[in-house]
């Protein structure tokens, strides 16, 4: 795949859920936002957080732990090149290893994503 596919096939569906990462509580409005481009991408719940682990998490939690690191807002063409960038060398060892620590790089918006995932799965009628 390259990187062209990418932001076309997933960038809209990054983007979305980049907030989640900030140091706010997303609204009301970004978790229907949220839930809404989520549902245009018709992945399922394991899809979902296969790619929250590894295609978001591992760059989304790099600017966590930037001392520089913007917080109010990202730059979304800036974090696109970035997740465009990860995405394009997520093979073989790089996925493996990605995966073994998706748990220290998913931890701090864990709860976020959890509330997410319910507003899906009712979103789909499905009990939460």
């Amino acid at each position: 795949m390259n990187a062209q596919q990418l932001v076309d096939e997933r960038g809209d569906l990054w983007l979305v859920l980049a907030p989640l990462w900030l140091d706010r509580e997303p609204r009301e409005r970004d978790y229907a936002h949220m839930v809404e481009v989520i549902q245009e991408h018709n992945m399922t719940l394991s899809e979902l957080e296969w790619m929250f682990r590894l295609e978001l998490a591992p760059v989304m939690s790099r600017h966590q732990l930037s001392i520089a690191s913007e917080w109010r807002q990202f730059d979304d063409r800036k974090l696109m090149q970035q997740l465009v960038s990860h995405n394009l060398r997520l093979k073989g060892w790089r996925r493996k290893s990605w995966a073994l620590f998706s748990g220290l790089t998913t931890m701090m918006v864990r709860h976020r994503w959890v509330e997410l995932m319910n507003r899906v799965q009712v979103a789909k009628g499905q009990e939460p």
